[in-house]
């Protein structure tokens, strides 16, 4: 690829208002994920930059090899260049301790040794599930008597490679007590920690587009769902299918946590409102005796 192609910048790549209003359009019935006009620069910007890697002359053609390419590998190369991953561990610390302290024991006095199963999405390079294994691990006496399943996903391959390889910079420590660091983590080594063998094995990462969920996500087995700061990029009808998507996944009597700046109330009425000490979640209603394995 000649340099010209390389340094493509936003304003070259000859896309109109129409065009971008046709793309808005498909992005969002593939991912959910709504583009809208005032977030143009940063989508061109992005534009750009796929379509100098791919070797094509301005976005027509780009867009052209999106809808034709059957295998969809540059499609899955612009959901990774357009979605945003800002995370650390024990990122909104509160909700793990609402999970320890109320969520688990109350499916646990209703399900006694039974295997839970909690799902993170959008997990990003996985500091939320490896942040609920370290938590169970440290501050849940009820892990002893229960196998835990996590799952976590996204719709982005690049993070969940980073998320399986579980080596982080300093950044993502800012959060999390030095001791538990130290428990959990190798020491640094060219400037990344990486997480221990145990808390690696522990999470199955799964790619997963939520607006249109596998059919293991739509079982009813799972009990907890960490949902945070996802439904901020959707609009509401992107918001239901997300929302349906979660409730179908769930056992009745599950719950979900989302982030501090989204609310179910606003979007569906298939959840209650639940106020515990250290925070607001939501659940799914109990439809009789909760028998599940």
């Amino acid at each position: 690829m000649d340099d010209s192609r390389a340094s493509t910048r936003p304003d070259e790549i000859g896309m109109t208002e129409a065009d971008y209003a046709v793309f808005e359009d498909y992005f969002y019935r593939k991912t959910g994920i709504h583009l809208t006009s005032a977030k143009r620069y940063f989508v061109t910007k992005r534009l750009a930059k796929r379509i100098a890697a791919s070797g094509l002359g301005d976005f027509r053609a780009y867009f052209a090899k999106l809808r034709l390419e059957a295998s969809q590998r540059e499609f899955q190369a612009l959901v990774n260049e357009m979605t945003v991953n800002e995370t650390y561990f024990f990122r909104e610390e509160h909700q793990f301790r609402c999970l320890v302290a109320s969520i688990l024991p109350e499916i646990t006095a209703r399900r006694p040794g039974r295997p839970l199963k909690i799902w993170s999405t959008p997990c990003s390079t996985g500091e939320e599930p490896y942040s609920i294994a370290i938590y169970l691990l440290e501050h849940w006496p009820g892990l002893a008597q229960h196998d835990v399943t996590l799952i976590a996903s996204d719709i982005d391959t690049d993070v969940l490679a980073a998320a399986r390889r579980g080596s982080y910079a300093e950044r993502a420590f800012q959060n999390l007590p030095a001791a538990i660091r130290a428990r959990h983590f190798d020491p640094p080594r060219n400037g990344l920690s990486r997480i221990s063998e145990q808390l690696l094995e522990s999470v199955e990462f799964l790619k997963v587009n939520l607006i249109a969920p596998p059919p293991r996500l739509q079982a009813q087995d799972i009990d907890v769902v960490f949902c945070r700061n996802l439904l901020i990029y959707f609009d509401q009808a992107a918001q239901r299918q997300a929302v349906e998507a979660i409730a179908t996944a769930l056992r009745p009597g599950g719950f979900v946590l989302l982030g501090h700046s989204e609310s179910m109330s606003r979007i569906s009425s298939l959840f209650a409102v639940r106020r515990f000490a250290d925070g607001i979640v939501y659940q799914k209603p109990l439809e009789g005796p909760d028998h599940g394995a």
